[in-house]
C-alpha cells in the first residue's frame, strides 16, 4: 500500500514567496480589499499639523434616528445597534464644528487610524488645484505635456479635466472580485508607474463617464514630475499640516523599490482628522483665514456640470458626489464616507470593515435631515 508524502514545508514556502511576490498572489493570500491592508502596504508617513484643531466636545450628544426609509427597522434597536449590525468602526455627525454625535466600535477610538479607500480620491483633487492654483499647469493640458512614456496612442488627448471627471476614456477594469483586473493588479501590485504607462485610451477622452483608478494615479505622477517632489511631501506641506490635524497620517504606496502612492486609495488617519478635511471644504478651501485650496476649485468641485454619474446614479464631478441639493459626499469601498452639507454646515462620517445591508448614502443624507 503507497502512502501519501506530505508536501516539503520548505516547498510550501517557497510557493507562498512566490505567490506573494505579484498582485495575483497577494489578491489571493490577502483576498480581497480589508480595513487592516494599511498594515499590510508600506506608507509614507504625513506629519500632523504643529497647531492642532480640536472641535467642541458636545457633553449632551442626541444620536440619530433610525430613518424609516431603512427596510427592516425592526431589526435594530437603536441606531448604535444598526451601525454595530452593519460593520461600522466610527460614525460622526458635527455641526458648527460642535461634534453632535460620535461612536466608535470593534475596539475603536477617536486616536484610531482608519483607511479611506476612494475617499482619498478627493484628497488627490484637492491637491490638483492647489497645484493648479500654484501655475505647475491648468486642467486643459494633456497629460504628455508631463508625463511622455505613454506607449499607446491617445493620451495627448486626455486632460487633467478629463482625468478629474473619470472622463478619460482610458481602458480600464475597475472590479475589485478579478484577480486579474487592472483594479486589483493597482491595488496590489509592486509598480504603479509601469502599470499606468501600459494602459491604452480606447475611447474618445470627454465623452464618456467611465470611473476607473488610473486617473489619480496619473494626476498623483504629473504632481510629482512638475513639483520636483514627492506626492505626499508635496500633500503635507500643503494641505495635511494645514488643517490642524492632530495625528501623523500614512499613505500606502506600492513597493519599496518603486516608491509610488497609491493615490486611488489607501490614505489612512483618524476619524477626526478626516473631518477637518470636510470643514475645509465647508469653508470654500480655507483654514482659519488662509486660502489653502483655492476658493474657485472648490466651489466648482461642489457643483454637478456634465452627465457624469457613479453606480449609485449620483453626479460625478473632480471625485466628489455632488447632489442638486448642493451636499457632496467622497466615499470609498466597504462604505467609507465624507459627506457635507453645506447650508446646514454639517459634516457626516463613517468608516466600516463592510458596508453591510444599508445604502449608506441615503442614510447618512436622512441622518443629516435630523440635525
Amino acid at each position: 500500500m503507497k502512502t501519501k508524502r506530505a508536501i516539503p514545508i520548505t516547498l510550501i514556502v517557497a510557493i507562498m514567496i512566490f505567490l506573494s511576490g505579484c498582485h495575483v498572489g497577494r489578491y489571493i493570500i490577502w483576498n480581497k480589499a480589508d480595513i487592516n491592508d494599511h498594515l499590510r502596504f508600506p506608507a509614507y508617513t504625513i506629519p500632523a499639523s504643529p497647531d492642532a484643531f480640536y472641535f467642541h466636545e458636545n457633553t449632551g450628544m442626541r444620536p440619530p434616528v433610525i430613518p424609516d426609509t431603512i427596510k427592516h427597522t425592526q431589526k435594530y434597536e437603536s441606531f448604535d445597534d444598526l451601525l454595530v449590525k452593519n460593520h461600522t468602526t466610527s460614525f460622526m455627525v458635527i455641526r458648527n464644528d460642535s461634534i453632535l454625535y460620535e461612536r466608535y466600535f470593534n475596539g475603536a477610538g477617536p486616536d484610531t487610524t482608519v483607511t479611506s479607500f476612494s475617499i482619498a480620491k478627493a484628497f488627490v483633487s484637492a491637491i490638483t488645484g492647489i497645484a493648479v492654483g500654484e501655475g505647475y499647469f491648468n486642467v486643459q493640458q494633456p497629460v504628455t505635456d508631463f508625463l511622455s512614456d505613454f506607449r499607446h496612442p491617445g493620451f495627448d488627448k486626455v486632460t487633467i479635466q478629463n482625468l478629474l471627471n473619470m472622463r478619460s476614456g482610458i481602458r480600464f477594469s475597475e472590479t475589485y472580485y478579478n484577480p486579474f483586473g487592472h483594479a486589483a493588479k493597482f491595488y496590489y501590485g509592486l509598480n504603479l508607474r509601469k502599470y499606468a504607462y501600459g494602459l491604452k485610451v480606447t475611447k474618445t477622452p470627454g465623452t464618456v463617464y467611465h470611473y476607473n483608478s488610473a486617473n489619480p494615479l496619473i494626476l498623483a505622477m504629473i504632481i510629482e514630475k512638475v513639483t520636483g517632489l514627492k506626492f505626499t511631501d508635496y500633500f503635507a506641506e500643503k494641505l495635511w499640516q494645514k488643517i490642524g490635524t492632530e495625528h501623523d497620517a500614512a499613505w500606502s504606496y506600492d513597493s519599496e523599490k518603486h516608491g509610488m502612492v497609491k493615490a486611488f486609495c489607501c490614505i489612512n488617519a483618524t476619524t477626526r482628522d478626516f473631518a477637518k478635511f470636510g470643514r475645509l471644504y465647508l469653508n470654500g478651501g480655507k483654514w482659519e483665514g488662509e486660502q489653502v485650496i483655492p476658493a474657485s476649485w472648490v466651489d466648482y468641485s461642489m457643483q454637478i456640470h456634465n452627465d457624469s454619474r457613479d453606480s449609485e446614479d449620483y453626479p460625478y464631478t473632480y471625485y466628489w458626489r455632488v447632489l442638486e441639493n448642493g451636499r457632496v459626499f467622497a466615499k470609498g469601498i466597504l462604505g467609507q464616507y465624507i459627506f457635507l452639507d453645506p447650508e446646514k454646515n454639517i459634516i457626516i462620517l463613517r468608516f466600516g470593515s463592510k458596508r453591510g445591508d444599508i445604502h449608506w448614502s441615503k442614510l447618512i443624507e436622512a441622518v443629516a435631515d435630523q440635525y
